[in-house]
């Protein structure tokens, strides 16, 4: 996996950016405006990284501040990838900008406050109960432990993550990644209810605060058990966990899911066996492709599983377009809306359609609530369905 960017400190301020040689860099920017042409949003936000590093060198960003326009940025890490000086526009610039537009908001959306709520109540966006994180296990394939239960150490930590370990469509994806992990006789376990939000949509929505906390918390956790590594699903928590909690002294090796089981394709494939038969077009996400450059392992999976042919979308790999889900974008669908901005999951469902393909995989949690959504939205759900690529892995399994 190539590197993503990564933070000098988390702990940036504002007031503090320019002193540091990150902050520095942003004033070599040349206002080539290619970060407003390429965002997906760019049509409708006045305050593009472009603007707001005018703004910074003139003294007058308190300008932009005031405006809730900035809550259009979904953190797709488009304007990084195509800024021709590099520059770390959405892991430095926009979150700590973003952290001061929420100070000053009178009143944030209602979507957004309540998932930010609940994420400091109850360690979840939804609101849902801590003893309940671990239910879906109760439904799975093959044993799940609880590291708590266990007494012992193990190789690998599996952090399931929110999204799919409350919301129905998420559980099948954690029931499918279960049945993988089995097959693969990987030594892991979870943590069930001791489990919180990794916080890094939190933090690059422009809550600091709230992500400090969960940050604190889930490495007290860390700290009671013994394990090897950590695996999640989940491609923002595996960026909090492997770019933004070391700073926090946590150093263990994190891991995606879908490299993880790639890299042990060649253990695997004896087992995947049953023929599936579909045209499968891959969604690469913005966090685990644009900004990790994972690219090849998904599709080397779906290559791997019988049955399968793969159709490319127009818009692939580093210019993919993103969901919208990222940055605090899961909780901001009603506030587009009534700003009349389109839908980016509908535009990418658009696409994923045109390609002919029954099957629109992903490697993300937050894409299938968005993408079934769309495809409802657009009238398209009788001809594409959603799976998460470990549930594909899982269905050409052999028992």
């Amino acid at each position: 996996m190539a590197q993503a960017t990564v933070l000098e400190t988390p702990d940036l301020t504002l007031d503090g950016l320019l002193a540091t040689s990150v902050g520095r860099a942003l004033l070599s920017c040349i206002q080539c405006g290619t970060c407003a042409g390429t965002c997906p949003y760019g049509e409708v936000m006045r305050n593009t990284p472009r603007r707001l590093i005018g703004l910074l060198r003139e003294g007058f960003i308190e300008e932009a501040l005031t405006s809730d326009d900035l809550l259009a940025c979904v953190t797709c890490y488009d304007c990084w990838a195509k800024c021709p000086r590099g520059l770390r526009l959405t892991d430095v610039l926009l979150p700590v900008v973003k952290e001061q537009v929420l100070l000053r908001l009178p009143q944030l959306p209602a979507e957004l406050q309540g998932a930010l709520a609940n994420t400091l109540r109850y360690g979840n966006p939804m609101g849902e109960s801590p003893r309940k994180r671990g239910a879906w296990v109760e439904s799975a394939p093959t044993a799940v432990p609880l590291l708590r239960d266990l007494g012992r150490p193990v190789d690998v930590l599996w952090i399931v993550e929110c999204y799919a370990s409350y919301y129905p469509r998420g559980q099948d994806n954690a029931r499918a990644t279960a049945r993988v992990l089995a097959a693969l006789d990987v030594d892991f376990a979870i943590l069930g209810a001791e489990e919180k939000c990794a916080g890094e949509c939190v933090r690059l929505a422009g809550e600091k605060g709230l992500f400090d906390t969960l940050r604190e918390q889930n490495v007290a956790t860390f700290g009671k058990y013994q394990f090897g590594s950590l695996l999640t699903s989940d491609p923002h928590a595996f960026d909090a966990f492997a770019f933004v909690y070391p700073f926090l002294g946590f150093d263990r090796p994190v891991a995606h899911t879908t490299p993880f089981v790639a890299d042990r394709l060649a253990a695997l494939r004896p087992r995947l066996t049953r023929e599936l038969g579909y045209r499968v077009t891959y969604h690469d996400s913005c966090v685990l492709g644009r900004h990790n450059h994972v690219h090849d392992e998904p599709r080397r999976l779906l290559g791997a599983l019988p049955g399968v042919s793969l159709v490319e979308m127009t818009h692939n790999r580093d210019n993919t377009i993103c969901c919208g889900g990222g940055g605090g974008g899961m909780w901001l669908d009603t506030f587009y809306k009534a700003k009349g901005f389109s839908r980016l999951s509908d535009r990418r469902v658009e696409e994923a359609v045109a390609t002919g393909a029954d099957v629109l995989a992903v490697s993300c949690p937050y894409e299938v609530p968005r993408f079934e959504d769309s495809l409802k939205v657009l009238g398209y759900d009788d001809r594409m369905v959603v799976r998460d690529v470990m549930e594909l892995v899982s269905e050409a399994l052999a028992d």
